[in-house]
Order: C-alpha cells, then sequence, then structure tokens
C-alpha cells in the first residue's frame, strides 16, 4: 500500500505537492484514433486567462476549523493544485441568515437589536464572522435548509411570526407591489380535502389578499409545469387584520398547494415601540390553519404544528432580516473573517470575488462591507449579490427588485465594481418560476426584462450560476459522456434567455454534485473535471471556480459511501494526508495544459474520431495556444477498460495544410492505473495515489492514452 504520507510544503504555481516522475505508460491500446485541432487563426473559440478564469471557493468552515485550514502547512499544498483567481462564497443566504461580515456594528434599535450594519472602519482584523438565523422565517426548508430550522407560520406559537421583506414594499422599490406580491405557501404533502383557511395576522396585515391552490406538478420543484387558480372564495377584500377565517369553497376538494397572496400593507408597526420605517412595511403572520369546517360551522385543521422540521410545510416569497444578538448561532459555521481570507496567501494577490448579503442583508451593510474592503486596499474582481434565490423559491421580480436597490448602495461606494448574479443553483436546464403576467415562466428572463424596463442592464456585469450536473448518488460511468452537452445546454439556455452577448457567464460553484461520497473522490471525479473546464471554455464560459478548495475531511454520503468536496483526503482534524483524484487534473489542467499566468491563452476546436459502439466520443479533446507558443492538448478517456492510440493532426484550413507536433512532446497523464480509490468508510484512501505520470516522446508518432485517464499532451507546432 502506498504511504499515506503527509505532501511537502511546495512553491505555488511552479512546483507541485509531489513532483510527476517520468513512468512508462501502459500500452494495449483499443486502436488508432485521430485528433484533428483547427489551427486557423480565425477559428479561436474563446481566449482566457488561466489564473483569472481557473478559480476556487471557499465555503462556510467547520466550527474551530478555520485557524488549521489557512496555516501555511495546509494551504501551500491547496496551493499546489494551481488554481487561481477565489471566490467566497456566502452559504449564510442558504441558511436563512444574517451575515455579520464584522462582529462590530451597529443595531437599529436602541435596545440592541433590529436591522444590523457592520462598521466599514479599520479595527482589528476580522479572521472569524458567522450567521444570524432570522427569527421572521417563514421557510420550513429551502434548497439550503432541508434540514435545519423551521417556520414560524405552523411552529405553534402565536408570539412568533413570519415577516415579508421590507425592501420590497412599495416605500423602497418605488412601485407598487401588486404585479409581484409578496406571499406564502402551504405545502400538504399530498393532496387532501381542503375547503377553509384560518389566517392569524401580525402587524402589518394585508388589507387585501387572494387565496389560491396550484394544478399541476410541484408548485416548488417544478413552477413551470403547472399553474395557480383561485378558489370560488378566496378573493378577501377590506380585511382588518386579527385572526380571520375563509370558506375557500363550498365542498372540500383535494389539493396539495395552497398560496397566500397579499395586497395593499396596513402600514401598521410589528410593535408600538416601533420607530423603524422597515418594521411597518410588508406584511406579517403569527399562524396559518388549513383543513375543513363541518356543518356545525367546526373547523378543522389538517396542520401539523410544531417548532421542527416535523411540523407541516411552508415557504414564503421573503424574510425580514430584522434579528437580535441572542440568534448568533456559531455551530453552524465560520465564514472566513475576510481579512484572513485576504492576507492568508489563499488569494495569491490576485483580486478575489466577494458576495455581499442581498436576500437577507440591508443595503447600507453591504456598502459598509465593500467600503472596508477598499479601506484595507483588498482587491475586488467582482461582487455576486446574493446566493441562489431560485434555491429560495424567490419571485425573479423580487430579486430584481432588491439587486438594483444593492447596486444603487454599491455604486455610490464605487461606480466601477463589477456586479452580478444570482448564483443559481446547479441544474442542468432553463430554471422555471410560476407563470408572470403574460405567462412568462423563464426565470432569468424574467429578471433581465425587469432590469431592462427600469432602464438598469448595464448594472447586470455578469452572470453567475453553479454547475452540479449529477444527482447525488445516481452518476455512473456513462455519465461522464453526458458533460459536454449538460454545460453547453445550459449556457445556450440563458442567452436564448436574453442574457446579452456581452455579459460573461461565470461559474461560481462546481463539482459533480451538491452532495459528495464516494465518486467524488474516485477516478470518476478528476475525468468529469477536465472534461468540464474544456467544455465550459469551449462554450464561452469566461470564469470556473471548482468547489472546496479548502479541504474537508470524509463524511457519509447519501448512499452509504464515503467522500468528500475537494482534492484531498486529510485527518479529522484537518491536515492533509494524500491528494485525491481532482487534485492530480487541477495540476494538469493549471500547470501542463495551461500556462501558469496571467496572460491570454486561445482554444480552438479539436476533435476526436474515437467513438465506441454507442457512438459516443470516448476521447474528447481541448486545445490551446499558450503564450510560450506552444500548444497544450488536453485528452480525457473515457473508456475504463482500454487505452487508446491517437494521432495528431493541426489543420489550418485557410493555408490548406496539415501539421503535426515538431520535435518532443511532453505528455503528462493520471488515470486507472496511477490513481485508485479504496473503499473504507471514514479509513477510505487511494492506493496508488500518484503522481502525475511524465514521458517525453516524438513529436510526430502516435500517442497512447491510459485507460480511464486525463492526459495533457504539451509541444510545439512548426
Amino acid at each position: 500500500m502506498t504511504a499515506r504520507r503527509a505532501l511537502a510544503l511546495c512553491v505555488a504555481l511552479t512546483a507541485c505537492a509531489r513532483q510527476p516522475t517520468p513512468v512508462a505508460v501502459p500500452s494495449g491500446a483499443a486502436h488508432t484514433g485521430t485528433v484533428t485541432i483547427e489551427m486557423a487563426p480565425n477559428r479561436v473559440l474563446n481566449s482566457f486567462s488561466p489564473l483569472r478564469a481557473l478559480g476556487a471557493g471557499i465555503d462556510r468552515l467547520e466550527t474551530g476549523s478555520t485557524d488549521t485550514l489557512y496555516a501555511p502547512g495546509n494551504l501551500q499544498q491547496v496551493l499546489a493544485s494551481g488554481w487561481g483567481a477565489v471566490t467566497y462564497r456566502s452559504n449564510t443566504e442558504l441558511h436563512v441568515e444574517a451575515w455579520h461580515w464584522n462582529p462590530v456594528g451597529s443595531w437599529s434599535e436602541p435596545s440592541g437589536r433590529g436591522y444590523f450594519t457592520g462598521s466599514s472602519e479599520l479595527g482589528e482584523p476580522i479572521r472569524h464572522s458567522f450567521g444570524y438565523p432570522l427569527p421572521r422565517r417563514g421557510y420550513t426548508h429551502n434548497e439550503g435548509t432541508e434540514n435545519v430550522g423551521y417556520s414560524r407560520l405552523t411552529d405553534g406559537d402565536l408570539e412568533s411570526i413570519w415577516k415579508s421583506n421590507p425592501y420590497l414594499a412599495p416605500v423602497f422599490t418605488g412601485e407598487s407591489d401588486d404585479p409581484f406580491p409578496q406571499w406564502i405557501v402551504i405545502d400538504l404533502g399530498v393532496a387532501e380535502p381542503i375547503d377553509s383557511i384560518r389566517l392569524a395576522w401580525a402587524q402589518p396585515y394585508a388589507r387585501r389578499y387572494q387565496i389560491d391552490f396550484w394544478v399541476g406538478e410541484d408548485a416548488l420543484k417544478k413552477p413551470g409545469a403547472g399553474e395557480w387558480r383561485a378558489f370560488s372564495g378566496g378573493a378577501i377584500s377590506d380585511a382588518r387584520g386579527g385572526t380571520q377565517s375563509h370558506r375557500l369553497a363550498p365542498q372540500p376538494a383535494p389539493v396539495r398547494f395552497v398560496r397566500v397572496s397579499m395586497h395593499d400593507s396596513s402600514g401598521t408597526c410589528t410593535s408600538a415601540d416601533s420607530h423603524d420605517r422597515r418594521d411597518c412595511v410588508g406584511y406579517a403572520l403569527r399562524e396559518v390553519f388549513l383543513g375543513t369546517t363541518d356543518a356545525a360551522g367546526t373547523f378543522h385543521d389538517l396542520l401539523h404544528h410544531s417548532p421542527d422540521q416535523a411540523q407541516s410545510v411552508t415557504q414564503c416569497s421573503s424574510v425580514d432580516p430584522w434579528h437580535t444578538p441572542a440568534d448568533l448561532d456559531q455551530k453552524a459555521g465560520d465564514q472566513s473573517g475576510l481579512d484572513l481570507f485576504f492576507t492568508s496567501g489563499v488569494t495569491r494577490g490576485l483580486p478575489a470575488m466577494v458576495p455581499v448579503s442581498t436576500l437577507y442583508g440591508t443595503p447600507e451593510d453591504s456598502a459598509a462591507q465593500i467600503s472596508y474592503l477598499k479601506k484595507r486596499g483588498y482587491r475586488i474582481s467582482h461582487v455576486e449579490l446574493g446566493e441562489e434565490p431560485d434555491g429560495q423559491y424567490m419571485t425573479p421580480e423580487h430579486y430584481a427588485a432588491l439587486y438594483l436597490q444593492w447596486a444603487s448602495a454599491l455604486h455610490r461606494v464605487d461606480p466601477t465594481l463589477l456586479l452580478g448574479g444570482p448564483a443559481f443553483t446547479g441544474q442542468n436546464e432553463d430554471i422555471q418560476a410560476w407563470p408572470g403576467e403574460h405567462g412568462e415562466r423563464s426565470w432569468l428572463g424574467r429578471f433581465l426584462d425587469y432590469l431592462k424596463v427600469h432602464g438598469r442592464l448595464r448594472d447586470f456585469a455578469f452572470l453567475s450560476f453553479e454547475h452540479y450536473p449529477y444527482e447525488p448518488c445516481k452518476a455512473t460511468w456513462d455519465s461522464l459522456y453526458d458533460e459536454p452537452q449538460l454545460i453547453e445546454q445550459i449556457m445556450k439556455a440563458w442567452r436564448a434567455d436574453g442574457l446579452p452577448a456581452d455579459v460573461p457567464m461565470l461559474v461560481t460553484e462546481v463539482n459533480l454534485s451538491w452532495q459528495a461520497n464516494q465518486t467524488s473522490v474516485e477516478n470518476f471525479a478528476g475525468l468529469w473535471l477536465a472534461d468540464y473546464i474544456g467544455a465550459f471554455l469551449t462554450a464561452g464560459g469566461q470564469g470556473s471556480y471548482y468547489f472546496h478548495y479548502l479541504p474537508m475531511p470524509l463524511h457519509p454520503g447519501c448512499d452509504g459511501t464515503w467522500g468528500t468536496f475537494g482534492m484531498f483526503n486529510v485527518s479529522a482534524a484537518h491536515h492533509i494526508e494524500q491528494p485525491a483524484a481532482q487534485f492530480f487534473t487541477s495540476q494538469l489542467l493549471t500547470q501542463y495544459w495551461a500556462e501558469p499566468l496571467d496572460a491570454a491563452h486561445s482554444l480552438y476546436p479539436a476533435e476526436t474520431d474515437v467513438r465506441d459502439a454507442k457512438g459516443r466520443r470516448v476521447v474528447t479533446a481541448y486545445a490551446v495556444k499558450r503564450p510560450d507558443h506552444r500548444w497544450g492538448l488536453l485528452l480525457i478517456n473515457k473508456d475504463p477498460e482500454h487505452a487508446q492510440t491517437v494521432r495528431i493532426v493541426f489543420r489550418d484550413q485557410q493555408a490548406r495544410l496539415e501539421h503535426a507536433f515538431s520535435g518532443k512532446v511532453v505528455q503528462a497523464s493520471i488515470g486507472a492505473d496511477t490513481y485508485r480509490w479504496i473503499a473504507n468508510g471514514p479509513a477510505g484512501h487511494a492506493d496508488p495515489d500518484g503522481p502525475i505520470v511524465l514521458q517525453t516522446r516524438p513529436g510526430n508518432g502516435e500517442f497512447v492514452l491510459p485507460r480511464a485517464s486525463v492526459s495533457v499532451l504539451r509541444g510545439s507546432v512548426d
């Protein structure tokens, strides 16, 4: 067994943790195929700087692990992967939390609670920061909090409330909220007979509201596959708050999803001593009840009310970011302190993408955050506004209304900031929303339309989305053949939605799946990563951030196997013990295929004729012309059983010439013969665990690609 030794320190970018050594490549290729590169200057598909376009992301870290993960010993080994620019992920947005990016700041209420604004003044460097779960929450769970927290709408406590985000009220948006009302949805899980509802309103309440039921598939998971229809008794006007019961239909009918849409806020304040207008706009509810009314007029509630995940499920359009110091939750993890992030060396001194809290924050707090970073002199490449509003079931126009308010506040700090979002969840198809005023269902299309109508499309400098192509624990080896089409089709969908051609697309989180398991550390993961990067750049992508940059220990996945997001196998104390498959692929991409420089690389078309009996392309190829005038050819052999032999042809159709590599070619490879994961629960490990295989071959010969491998050929063409 290969020793599970710690990796040696290395110099970032130029030296790797375990130097590749010349090793004979296994022979026994299935057959000879041809890789053809179109090298005419007019055939360039994309141009990118590896240090800026090929980066990685850092998310919230396990409480107590931050100092270890940022320690020089670990960090040098992480940097050996070669990834360049870094994006800071805002996990608090997924957990319906306010993020105190600076623990020092001020509260809106004299008593020391309410709406928090971090201080932009320079003090002690910030090493740790945490989230504050919002107490006025209306989610039982969403895409980010599947097993954490609960909704105040069915918690059984008439003293707790859900309240909508005040920044979506007309006083802040400057327009009526009638076209895009605030709402709550009750999900019964299965269709149940319903004819009545009871609403216990808090302050402020809705003077008018509409109660609908859903006809179609899952109203939340598949909002484009159905429509809302009004109950015959669902239109309520001239309401006066308090607890109100409504007969929705003459007879009970089976429904699963019920929605309450709210209009015309009472403008009354949540508490008698409220002096902040944010506390006096929007809508608030104490509890909801849904069921039937019998012939004697007795209401029978079908909902389960409890302050946990066992409650009947509700979702909401937005949440008020009001909270208190007592809501602090350090157990949920540590959002790295911004000073630690920027001074640790993890950014390599390159401009970094930073988030601001938009879904559950305030524009004042976000402006203070950017002001703080600028005072420190930290370099910012992009500012991402919010994270996964689609996963929070947010209406696109609501996100757009927040986006414009935040854009105005941030551009007052620095008009040159590049702002974007929304960091869509990792889906493989266009994201849908409930039908709009004219039946429009595209989430992105409606968001862009809102910006256009308001003359603010110029404030949208980039589109960010996440890419997790495979459903957890369902990927098979055959799934490898799908990746180039998956990333291409979703990027085409964004353009078809109206994304301007000059607005770049950035993948700000990417890996196999949104839950890690054994596949994440197998050879499969390395092949997938190489194919994804090549396909993403081929499709016109301008920036990709691998997830997760800092190492995480093995943990059980959804199928009972153990795996991790990341490039290393680490101890329970987060010390790196050995590289995993994606570490080697990262090095091949950043230090062999591309030059580790902040300089333009040109991507050219590359095709292969190596196909299997099903007609699938067994070998995929991606060719770059590097600043050193050499070519880097990335080759992925997806055949798990056989090596493949290929010859390389460079074709210049303009000059009607064909070329081959000239002189010697360096081949670097990692594959099934040099890396294999041994499953053993929490003691899983790789054996063999590399290193990258290096060899030198004549440029005009044939090249053997090991079975299930990623290879880079690097050489010159006369």
